[in-house]
This record gives structure tokens, sequence and C-alpha cells, in this order.
């Protein structure tokens, strides 16, 4: 098997692809996020709070300047980010337990006795 075809099998395997697919649509979510965060939430929050600037807040150690502003920003960034994708988890859980429910052992064991009695009655 040549190596161009083995790389073909890999590449065309539905695992991979489907990270991939996880890999854009979570940057793409993640932007999203962050541009939600950034220019709606933060203002917000920084109004309510009497018009703190969450992304200049620092405390001086010396020379050093400690922007634990950014933290916090990452940290709401994260925690909108981890939300969301449990709720998109949580709908692909169930659209699967949905599917599944479809297929129940009760609509086999019917069809395992009509195609009996159907046997039956050509005999």
């Amino acid at each position: 098997m040549s190596m161009m075809s083995e790389f073909k099998d890999f590449a065309s395997k539905g695992s991979l692809v489907d990270m991939a697919v996880g890999i854009i649509i979570g940057a793409a979510i993640g932007k999203m996020v962050g541009a939600l965060v950034d220019s709606i939430l933060m203002p917000i929050i920084g109004v309510v709070l009497g018009g703190v600037d969450f992304s200049s807040l620092s405390i001086a150690v010396g020379d050093a300047q400690i922007g634990y502003g950014a933290f916090i920003q990452a940290l709401i960034d994260f925690l909108i980010i981890a939300f969301v994708i449990f709720l998109i988890i949580k709908a692909l859980n169930n659209m699967k337990k949905a599917s599944d429910a479809d297929d129940s052992p009760d609509e086999v064991a019917l069809l395992t006795e009509i195609r009996d009695l159907l046997k039956d009655t050509r005999q």
C-alpha cells in the first residue's frame, strides 16, 4: 500500500474529520465569545461596578505591574465558553437518546412476531 493511499485512508476516517470540524468550530466559538465578553459583558459589568475597566486593573509590586484584570476577563471568557460547550454536548446527548429510543426492543419483538405470523400463514 502506497504512502498516499495510507494517508487517504487515515484522513478519510470519520473520527479525524469530526475532530477537525470540532476544532474549527471551537475556534470560531472562542472568537465569538471573546468578542461578546470584551465588547458587551465586560463594559456592562464595569458600569454596574461603578465604571471599572477590568482590562486595566493591575497592582504595582515594586517596578512590576501585575495585570489581574486581564485574568478576570480571561476567566469570564473561559466560564462562558465552558457553559456553551456544556449546552451543546447536552443537546447532542438528548438527540442521541431520542434516536436510541426510536429503536426500542418492543418494536423489534413486534416485528419478529409479525414475521413469524406471516411465515405460519404461508405454510
